[in-house]
């Protein structure tokens, strides 16, 4: 599974990291960072509610 962010879209609201905070997590500058593009399977769940969490869509995950 690969994390795809699309950040000309993305807002830094930060669901993201409420969902996922293995692998997302916000910077000092209020913009959002992927921790881990490639995750490990056991937190599929987490990323696909990050992904449905982001209020402009802009989460993708790749298989």
């Amino acid at each position: 599974m690969k994390v795809v962010v699309d950040w000309e879209i993305c807002e830094s609201n930060a669901l993201c990291m409420a969902e996922a905070p293995e692998v997302f997590e916000m910077q000092p500058d209020d913009t959002m960072k992927v921790l881990q593009e490639e995750p490990d399977e056991s937190l599929r769940a987490k990323v696909v509610a990050a992904a449905h969490a982001c209020p402009k869509q802009a989460i993708r995950i790749r298989d």
